[in-house]
């Protein structure tokens, strides 16, 4: 049963990378739990319609997300996810390119809807 929400999990986590990278924010919508949690690497803390937003005027442009070391925890109806990603982008017309960190926590919102109920960013040294 692990190995299934794994796989289920590493194709839904392909899914948001494809969503992220073209702002697609139909998909993103989906995605995000109404309640999400997510705090910035600066710190902040971020509602779903922050990052929406964010999206839908263009202030996030991702023209590359590289993941790497991903591992996926599997504990009963919720999956953490931690994933090393290359960001190539821009923020509000700047750089933002890095190193950065995510963990994710995803959760079944909704018999078999897995959403993100939790995020979080942390820039890698």
């Amino acid at each position: 049963m692990i190995e299934i929400i794994e796989a289920q999990i590493t194709e839904i986590e392909e899914r948001l990378r494809q969503a992220m990278l073209t702002s697609d924010v139909r998909v993103l919508n989906e995605l995000l739990a109404p309640d999400i949690i997510i705090t910035s690497h600066r710190g902040e803390l971020l509602k779903k319609q922050d990052d929406l937003a964010a999206h839908e005027s263009g202030a996030f442009q991702f023209h590359e997300l590289n993941p790497s070391e991903r591992q996926i925890q599997v504990c009963g109806e919720v999956a953490i996810v931690s994933v090393r990603m290359q960001i190539v982008g821009s923020y509000q017309g700047s750089a933002a390119n890095g190193d950065f960190r995510f963990t994710r926590v995803w959760a079944h919102t909704e018999p078999e809807i897995w959403q993100i109920v939790a995020a979080h960013i942390s820039q890698v040294a």
